[in-house]
């Protein structure tokens, strides 16, 4: 397929990239090389440099690449940095992604994966979550996501779009080529890496008095190879409905850290710091629905292969894409 993927120079976006063209798609990146790197977009790929507060500009875009369909990455995905400057996830990932929309409607494309997050769940009232729980998020990063997701229902109803919905857990890992870097980094497993690597003193645990068997959370990760396979699995033709995509596993913090000593060979010091506000005890996907539809399993669910990979890239590029 002829595919325009938003954010392609991302972490996610770029993994998914090399796996589209690996199966024979045909890639055209679009991004502003804001928060991604342009050492992260697959050489194979054709790049348009452009942002999507502009929408004559993307759906100029769209109408020169006429794709069949589009996968959209380029969202803002921090929650603390939402609590602090809302606006800032409003405009881009609500207005943004509105102008999106409305240059594939100019330009007649439909079909739509949106890179969504379990975040639009909040607190779950059960476990593991299922795509029926009610979606009631806690912090801007994900009302924004939830208020595309209700958009694009209206886009489905009033102009014909075919919108996937596939809500992230945690997503970690690496290929030999494309891994995480992130400015400033949130996520646990990069993070107790770079202690390996000597560039962070210790790891925080944000709490170890949970209702868990170790005390610390547990989440569930997924590896990015996986994430990516389910998005091509997504763009079949017809195919409208939203998935969670996780191992349907969790693993505790102290459990990421000890998985994490045992790859590395590294001591990791880590130090118990006061819990942050709203982090639920436990997050673990139910992927039945990604199962049944999508015929998804993922390859790697084991947490051990998931650090593995990451450190094997981490290793390589100590200083992330800058090296």
């Amino acid at each position: 397929m002829k595919l325009f993927v938003t954010g392609g120079a991302g972490y996610i976006g770029s993994v998914t990239c090399e796996q589209l063209l690996a199966a024979g798609h045909e890639v055209t990146v679009y991004d502003n090389l804001g928060r991604g790197h342009r050492a992260a977009i697959d050489p194979r790929a054709r790049l348009i440099e452009g942002d999507l507060a502009d929408r004559g500009a993307v759906t100029r875009a769209l109408q020169a690449v006429e794709p069949e369909a589009v996968l959209h990455f380029a969202a803002y995905a921090l929650v603390g940095e939402s609590m602090a400057q809302p606006e800032l996830y409003f405009d881009n990932n609500v207005v943004g992604g509105l102008n999106l929309i409305e240059g594939m409607r100019v330009a007649g494309v439909r079909k739509f994966i949106f890179s969504s997050t379990c975040a639009t769940y909040g607190q779950p009232e059960r476990m593991p979550m299922t795509e029926d729980l009610p979606q009631r998020p806690e912090n801007p990063y994900g009302e924004s996501k939830l208020m595309f997701e209700t958009m694009l229902r209206w886009y489905e109803r009033i102009h014909g779009f075919e919108p996937v919905f596939l809500r992230y857990f945690n997503a970690a890992g690496a290929t030999a080529t494309f891994g995480e870097d992130h400015d400033p980094e949130s996520h646990l497993i990069p993070l107790v890496l770079r202690v390996a690597l000597g560039q962070r003193p210790e790891a925080l645990i944000f709490g170890d008095d949970y209702d868990t068997p170790d005390g610390t959370c547990i989440r569930d990760y997924i590896h990015i190879v996986d994430l990516a396979q389910a998005h091509m699995l997504a763009l079949k033709p017809g195919l409208r409905d939203a998935f969670n995509l996780g191992n349907g596993d969790g693993y505790s913090v102290k459990q990421v850290i000890e998985t994490a000593r045992a790859v590395t060979g590294h001591p990791i010091p880590a130090r118990v710091a006061p819990r942050r506000p709203g982090d639920p005890a436990r997050l673990i996907a139910s992927a039945q629905r990604a199962h049944e539809m999508l015929g998804w399993r993922p390859q790697y669910p084991q947490l051990r292969a998931i650090i593995e990979h990451a450190w094997a890239w981490h290793q390589a590029h100590p200083r992330g894409y800058a090296d």
